[in-house]
C-alpha cells in the first residue's frame, strides 16, 4: 500500500524540492527573453563563455565581407575638401562597398573628377535638374522654414535621395545579386575618421545623433536593405504621411514620421563627420541658433555644420553657448571630455583656410589639383572616372568640364 507522499518527504527534502524547481524556473525564464548577451553566456559556458572583444572582431569581420552600397548624393559644391575623405574613411574601409554616385549638373559638378581612382563605382548618375511639380498634399504636409529653396528644394532632395536607391536597385537586377547594407551619405560630409563595423545593425536604421531639428538627422544613414528601402524612400512615401495627417514638417521631421510610420526601428550613433557649409550663422547662436563647429574639433560631430577656421569659442565658452541650445533643434555632442571649437560663422569664410584645411596633407592635394585644373585635365580625368564605372548617366563629359572651364 502506497504511502501519501506527505508522510515520506520530511520537511528538509521539502526545501531542497523548492529550491531546485526555483532554479529550474529561473533558469528557463532566462532562456526564453531576448537578452542576446545573456542567452549566449549560459549556452557558451563550456565553450569558452561570452567574449564581448571576440564578438565585435567576428562581427567588424562580417560587415567587411558584406555587400555594402554607398550612395552618395548632393551637389558637388567643396567636394574637392570632402571627397577624399569619404574615399578615405568610408570605401577604403570595406573592399566590397561599390559607390553610387546621384547628383545635379553644375559649375562644380566636375569635381568629381577626383573620383576617377576610387575603387569599386558601380554607377553615377549626373542630371540636368528639373522643378518638380508640386501639389496641395505637398504644401499641407510640408514646410519651406529653413529650407534654402523652399518647399520644392525639399523635393529635389528627396528624388535626389530616392533616384540613388532606384540605380542600386536596378543594378542588383542587372547582375542579379543584392546588397546586405546600405550607406546613405552626402558629398558635403567631410570625414575625420574612419566609418567602424559597429553603426551597422540588424534590423534598425542607424543615424548620427543631434541636428535633428524636431525629427531625425537625415545628413547620413546606415541599414540592412529592408529598412534602407523604406529609409531612402523618401518621395514616394510623402503621400502615406499626408494620409496619416502630418502637416508642417520639415525635412528632418518628414525623415522621422517616414521611418515611425512604417514601423521601421531606428538607433542613433556618434560619427567622425561633419558638413562644409558656406551659409553664414548668427555667433553666438541662441536656443535655436546653429553651431558651425571648427574642422579641427576632435569631438564626434554627427553632421554638424562645419567649416575650417581659427577658433572663436573653446573651452568654457562653448560650454555657455551649447548648455543654452535647444537639444532637439542643432544640438551636437560635445559635453564628456569631447573636444568642440565653434567658429564665427557669420560672415564668408575667414582669409588663409587654406592653410587651415592643409593640415591635412592627403587632403590638400586634391584641394591643390582642383584649384588648378585645366579644361584638358577634367577631361581626362572625367574620361577615366567615366571608363572605370559600371553604369553611367550624364550628359556629355565634354559639357561638364566646359560648365566650369568655358572654351575659348
Amino acid at each position: 500500500m502506497r504511502m501519501p507522499f506527505g508522510k515520506w518527504v520530511s520537511d528538509r527534502d521539502w526545501r531542497v524540492l523548492l529550491l531546485i524547481a526555483s532554479f529550474l524556473s529561473l533558469l528557463i525564464f532566462v532562456l526564453s527573453v531576448s537578452s542576446t548577451p545573456v542567452q549566449h553566456f549560459l549556452l557558451t559556458q563550456g565553450q569558452g563563455g561570452f567574449d564581448k572583444d571576440s564578438s565585435s572582431k567576428e562581427w567588424n569581420e562580417e560587415v567587411v565581407r558584406s555587400r555594402i552600397a554607398v550612395c552618395l548624393v548632393g551637389g558637388a559644391r567643396r567636394f574637392e575638401l570632402t571627397g577624399p575623405s569619404i574615399v578615405k574613411m568610408i570605401l577604403k574601409q570595406y573592399p566590397n562597398s561599390h559607390l553610387f554616385l546621384h547628383s545635379p549638373l553644375d559649375k562644380d559638378a566636375f569635381k568629381f573628377s577626383l573620383l576617377k581612382d576610387a575603387p569599386n563605382i558601380a554607377a553615377v548618375r549626373i542630371f540636368q535638374p528639373q522643378p518638380l511639380p508640386h501639389t496641395d498634399a505637398h504644401l499641407r504636409l510640408l514646410t519651406a522654414h529653413n529650407s534654402p529653396n523652399g518647399i520644392q528644394g525639399l523635393l529635389q532632395y528627396f528624388k535626389l535621395v530616392e533616384g540613388c536607391l532606384e540605380m542600386i536597385k536596378r543594378h542588383e537586377r542587372k547582375n542579379n545579386m543584392t546588397y546586405e547594407w546600405i550607406v546613405r551619405t552626402r558629398v558635403d560630409g567631410y570625414w575625420n575618421g574612419p566609418l567602424k563595423a559597429e553603426n551597422f545593425v540588424r534590423g534598425k536604421y542607424m543615424v548620427p545623433p543631434g541636428s535633428c531639428f524636431g525629427g531625425l538627422n537625415d545628413r547620413f544613414g546606415i541599414g540592412d536593405l529592408n529598412t534602407s528601402t523604406v529609409a531612402l524612400s523618401r518621395l514616394s512615401l510623402l503621400p502615406q504621411l499626408d494620409s496619416a495627417g502630418f502637416t508642417n514638417l520639415n525635412s528632418e521631421a518628414a525623415f522621422k514620421a517616414q521611418l515611425t510610420t512604417q514601423g521601421v526601428p531606428y538607433t542613433t550613433n556618434p560619427l567622425p563627420f561633419c558638413i562644409l557649409s558656406d551659409r553664414h550663422y548668427d555667433f553666438p547662436p541662441t536656443r535655436y541658433g546653429v553651431p558651425v563647429a571648427a574642422l579641427s574639433s576632435r569631438a564626434p560631430l554627427s553632421g554638424a555644420k562645419c567649416r575650417p577656421c581659427t577658433p572663436a569659442c573653446r573651452g568654457d565658452c562653448v560650454d555657455n553657448i551649447m548648455t543654452n541650445l535647444e537639444r532637439e533643434w542643432s544640438w551636437t555632442q560635445w559635453e564628456n571630455g569631447t573636444t568642440l571649437d565653434l567658429c564665427d560663422a557669420h560672415d564668408r569664410w575667414e582669409d588663409g583656410w587654406e592653410t587651415i584645411f592643409d593640415t591635412n596633407k592627403y587632403a590638400g592635394a586634391a584641394r591643390k589639383r582642383i584649384q588648378t585644373m585645366k579644361l584638358d585635365a577634367c577631361l581626362q580625368d572625367f574620361k577615366r572616372l567615366k571608363s572605370r564605372a559600371a553604369s553611367w548617366e550624364s550628359p556629355p563629359v565634354f559639357d561638364i568640364c566646359t560648365f566650369a572651364f568655358p572654351s575659348t
